[in-house]
């Protein structure tokens, strides 16, 4: 599993833990790190985009909103709901990863962290937003 990969997890953990427990994000972070350990290598990429989810949230939530038909952020699971806005945030904030990529991380990690059909529920509103931030369809 690359670099990347492992830091988005952690970062969707963290993440998850302060929607749940509204935690301070530093607090979080923190505990994540005393409890379960967050390689070097891992630390600047996923506190970079837990921050920036954090930081720029109002805005991603209302893009995941404009394309998430019928469902509402409260209707939403936990995990769905911030493999959501973690790549929202890549999608808008980290220019040096390519549109498909954060797309296939997200459907990865919601099939790994979510239910049954978090992959597909996924795949629909990030293709829906891909479509609405660059006018065309991904494929």
């Amino acid at each position: 599993m690359g670099h990347r990969r492992k830091a988005r997890e952690i970062a969707l953990q963290v993440l998850y833990q302060i929607d749940v427990s509204k935690i301070d994000v530093d607090e979080a972070i923190a505990l994540f790190r005393d409890n379960f350990g967050m390689p070097q290598e891992l630390v600047e990429f996923s506190t970079q985009l837990i921050k920036s989810t954090l930081d720029h949230l109002e805005e991603i939530d209302a893009l995941i909103k404009n394309c998430s038909e019928h469902w509402s952020l409260e209707r939403m699971s936990t995990v769905d709901k911030n493999v959501l806005r973690m790549a929202v945030c890549e999608f808008l904030y980290c220019d040096d990863i390519p549109p498909k990529v954060t797309l296939n991380e997200a459907i990865d990690i919601a099939k790994n962290y979510g239910s049954d059909n978090s992959g597909s529920f996924i795949n629909g509103i990030l293709d829906a937003m891909y479509v609405k931030l660059w006018g065309k369809d991904e494929d």
